[in-house]
Formats: structure tokens, sequence, C-alpha cells
């Protein structure tokens, strides 16, 4: 049987929690503001080169993202920001399951790396579909 923990003990780890959810809070909005970034952006590209949203959409090829940001075009902005969108809940849960790894929190572990487990199926199973 374990001793409760002492008032100093609590304190602190309410001290780590109220940081790890201020970070969560700081990483989801973070990686907001810089997906509308990218998305605008690469919205702004499309209507000065005379690009319609309604035209056909370019195929996701993560080897020309670097080569298309580089070079200004529409798609690597978007593209980018759709991947920041998709990555940031992820992200989110990562941060969360180093939180609770650090603080001894087994079971929250667990759940964090099962979420992980399904966001990274849902990938796969996505890509595999495209």
């Amino acid at each position: 049987m374990t001793a409760p923990p002492t008032p100093d003990r609590a304190a602190a780890r309410t001290a780590r929690a109220a940081g790890l959810e201020g970070g969560i809070a700081r990483l989801l909005q973070t990686g907001t503001y810089v997906a509308i970034a990218l998305i605008a952006i690469g919205v702004v590209l499309m209507l000065a080169r005379g690009l319609s949203p309604a035209d056909h959409a370019p195929a996701l090829d993560p080897g020309r993202i670097l080569a298309n940001l580089v070079a200004q075009r529409p798609e690597g902005f978007l593209w980018v920001g759709v991947l920041v969108v998709m990555l940031t809940p992820a992200a989110r849960v990562v941060l969360a399951l180093v939180g609770y790894a650090r603080d001894g929190e087994r079971e929250m572990v667990i759940v964090s790396f099962l979420i992980l487990t399904v966001i990274a199926i849902g990938i796969v199973l996505g890509s595999a579909a495209a």
C-alpha cells in the first residue's frame, strides 16, 4: 500500500498538471494559427495565379512539398497547412503521453498510446485507400 502524497508532492503534481495543460493549449493554438496562415498563403497564391478552388487538386506528393514551398506554388502551402491541421491533435496526444509518463500516470500513458495507435492505423488505412 502506498503512502498518501505529502502536501508538497500534491502541490508539485498540481503545478506539473497545470503546466502540461498550458503547454497543450499553446500547442493547439500555435498549430491552428500556423495551419490557417499556410492555407491562407496557398489561397492567395491560387488567386494570384488565376486558379480556382474548384479545379482538380494535385495529389499529395511528400517528395515535392519542399520544392513547391521554395517555388511558392500554392499546392505546397495548402498541403502543409492540411498536414499541420491533421498532425496537431496527434502532437497533442504525444505531449500528453510524455506528461503522463513523467507524472507516473500509467493508465493515462496506456490510453494515450492506444489513441496514437488508432491514429496511426487510420493514417495507414487512409493512405492505402488513396
